[in-house]
C-alpha cells in the first residue's frame, strides 16, 4: 500500500521518520522541522489504519512492507518510534539506510492479563483532553492537540494487531545496519535485560532519564540529545 507522507525541507540527505500505533506523522511536528534544520530532507508516513493512509490487513509485515513500496531506499536515517520501530525493523534490510533509530521499539509487549484485550487499546480513541493530559503530563499542550486530531483519525481495528503481539519477542538477531536503540526510562518494552541482550547482538542502547514512551514528545531535548552522533 503506498502510504500517505508528510516532507519538511529540501536537503540532500533524506530522513525517514516512522510513527507508532495511534499516532500520524504529526506526532514528528518538533523533530521533522529540527531535522530540515540539519540539512534533511525528511519524509514522514502515516502508517496503514493511521491519519491519511488507507485501511484494512493489520500485520507487522504488512507495515514493514508498505513502508518498502512507499519510501526511498538508501536513506541517511531512518527512525522508528514503537510500532513504527517495529515496521522498521522488518522493512530495514530492503530499505538499507545507512543508520537507523529504534525509538524505544513494540519488541516485546508483556502478555495481557485477563479481560485486557483489544478493546483496551480501541478504547483509547475515544480519550479525553484531560485523560491524555493526565497520562502525558511532560507534553506541551500542542502535543495534546495532535493527539486528539490523531487518534480522531485512527482506525481503531488496528488494536486486534496490537494484542496479537503481546507475549511475543520481536528482538532482531543482528542490526543490518549502524542501529541505535533509544529507550524511555524506565521502558515498559524493552527492559534492562532485554538492553543488555540487544548490546550483544551488536546495538548501541540509549537510555532518555525520566522519559516516557513518546520520547521526542516527552522530552524533545532529550531526544535530540540522545540521537548525537547518529544524525
Amino acid at each position: 500500500m503506498q502510504l500517505h507522507t508528510h516532507t519538511w525541507g529540501e536537503g540532500d540527505r533524506v530522513a525517514l521518520l516512522v510513527h507508532g500505533a495511534m499516532s500520524d506523522h504529526r506526532t514528528w511536528r518538533r523533530v521533522g522541522p529540527a531535522l530540515a534544520a540539519l540539512g534533511y530532507r525528511v519524509i514522514a508516513v502515516d502508517l496503514r489504519g493511521h491519519g491519511a493512509s488507507g485501511r484494512g490487513d493489520y500485520t507487522p509485515q504488512g507495515f514493514a512492507d508498505d513502508l518498502v513500496e512507499t519510501l526511498p531506499t538508501g536513506a541517511e536515517l531512518a527512525i522508528g518510534h514503537s510500532l513504527g520501530g517495529l515496521a522498521l525493523s522488518l522493512a530495514v534490510d530492503r530499505l538499507r539506510p545507512r543508520r537507523a533509530v529504534y525509538s524505544d521499539p513494540a519488541w516485546h509487549l508483556a502478555p495481557l492479563g485477563e479481560g485486557f484485550g483489544p478493546e483496551v487499546f480501541a478504547a483509547f480513541k475515544s480519550a479525553s483532553r484531560e485523560r491524555i493530559r493526565a497520562l502525558s503530563p511532560r507534553w506541551e499542550e500542542a502535543d495534546v492537540d495532535v493527539e486528539l486530531l490523531t487518534l480522531a483519525a485512527w482506525d481503531e481495528a488496528t488494536a486486534l494487531c496490537l494484542a496479537a503481539l503481546a507475549g511475543t519477542d520481536l528482538l532482531p538477531a543482528a542490526p543490518v545496519v549502524p542501529s541505535l536503540v533509544q529507550l524511555a526510562d524506565p521502558s515498559f518494552l524493552i527492559d534492562e535485560e532485554r538492553g543488555a541482550v540487544l548490546k550483544a547482538r551488536g546495538f548501541e542502547v540509549r537510555s532518555v532519564a525520566g522519559a516516557g514512551h513518546t520520547i521526542h514528545r516527552d522530552d524533545f531535548e532529550g531526544f535530540m540529545t540522545s540521537l548525537e552522533g547518529w544524525i
